[in-house]
């Protein structure tokens, strides 16, 4: 809104300065920075709210006895509604709401926030142990992924005029101008990614800052992507699709870069308040609908490496359990606990050793990431 204020104010009047407004790379900065600026004025009236209506973290069984895991009862949660504000006010503000790509990112982010919503509310407010029934939130993200999907194969001008011609392709990491057309399999593959990078991310929130630091060095190296394939120089440069209007898409993860800069500023170890459901999967849905509008599906198991592995150690973890129990009579564990983070808490971690190298993994597979654009 601001970006079209201030274009019109140039355009009718010229004052001097307002020129700058054009450029993305100063409403990139201009996002993060009123990301953060929300994050710090509103967080404490937003963690007082919560504590005063008892919104708070019931604690789970089965994490009593590890690591910190007892005192972490009685926190206030729900605090992802503070995420989500401070990441789409700054891109409503400061990016060009005539872009399909940009309404496409903030209606996935959104719609993810109020599925994530709808869980917490029960289980927190109604007290409803399993909160929202697992296949109505898998209803929800599959939906989201019906809707983006589709709408990119039946209208893909309205996104980008680049997207006609790459409509159900994307790119192969490592491999030079080879592109991946998945034909007829586009739109349940989109439904694939929304859901499993939505679901990972929300089993990665389990230690104090550990899903909303890895969210945003994500959401950061997406935010390359995204202006490097916007840019016709650059795009051409680096010998990667161009898609025009792309560079909007950073300034969305640059305002989701100072949310989760700014949340982690309460939510560092010791948390004062937690994301719940209604920042994690939030979160996991912008990072899916990014790859998917930016053709880098293949990316996600690198740049969210640490989503797909957590992801990956549950689904192991109950495989090799039944296997055990049909094949021995007894299930057995592969892992002391899963998620991964709780393996390492059970073998003597601290909660913060886990959650500091875990941060330094991600800048790992961040930089891996961009090297992928180069190393072909």
């Amino acid at each position: 809104m601001l970006y079209h204020l201030t274009q019109w104010i140039w355009r009718t009047f010229d004052p001097p300065g307002f020129g700058v407004f054009q450029y993305v790379t100063f409403r990139v900065a201009a996002a993060a920075i009123t990301a953060l600026l929300i994050c710090f004025l509103l967080g404490p009236a937003v963690i007082r709210f919560l504590q005063r209506h008892q919104v708070q973290e019931h604690g789970k069984p089965e994490l009593q006895q590890t690591g910190n895991h007892a005192q972490k009862q009685g926190t206030p949660t729900m605090g992802g509604i503070l995420v989500l504000v401070a990441t789409l006010l700054p891109t409503l503000l400061w990016a060009k709401l005539t872009s399909g790509m940009v309404l496409a990112i903030v209606l996935a982010t959104a719609w993810m926030g109020a599925v994530g919503f709808v869980d917490d509310y029960l289980k927190v407010v109604k007290r409803l142990p399993n909160g929202l029934v697992a296949r109505y939130k898998l209803l929800g993200q599959i939906s989201l992924g019906l809707l983006l999907g589709g709408a990119i194969v039946i209208v893909p001008e309205w996104f980008s005029p680049s997207f006609p011609a790459v409509v159900t392709q994307t790119t192969v990491p490592f491999a030079k101008n080879v592109h991946l057309d998945w034909g007829m399999f586009y739109i349940p593959m989109v439904v694939l990614v929304i859901t499993a990078t939505s679901n990972a991310v929300n089993l990665t929130d389990g230690l104090d800052g550990l899903a909303i630091g890895t969210a945003g060095i994500a959401a950061l190296t997406m935010g390359l992507v995204a202006y490097v394939s916007g840019n016709a120089v650059f795009a051409k440069y680096l010998n990667i699709v161009h898609l025009r209007g792309a560079d909007e898409l950073s300034i969305f993860c640059a305002a989701m870069v100072g949310a989760a800069m700014g949340f982690l500023w309460f939510n560092t170890y010791p948390a004062q308040v937690f994301m719940g459901d209604t920042g994690s999967l939030a979160l996991g849905g912008a990072l899916g609908a990014l790859a998917v509008l930016l053709k880098k599906e293949l990316l996600l198991p690198i740049v969210g490496g640490i989503f797909f592995v957590e992801a990956l150690s549950v689904i192991l973890q109950v495989a090799y359990f039944k296997y055990t129990r049909r094949r021995y009579g007894e299930g057995r564990r592969l892992f002391r606990m899963a998620p991964l983070h709780h393996h390492f808490e059970r073998c003597g971690w601290h909660e913060a050793k886990v959650v500091m190298r875990f941060y330094i993994i991600a800048v790992i597979l961040a930089i891996v990431t961009l090297t992928t654009f180069k190393v072909r």
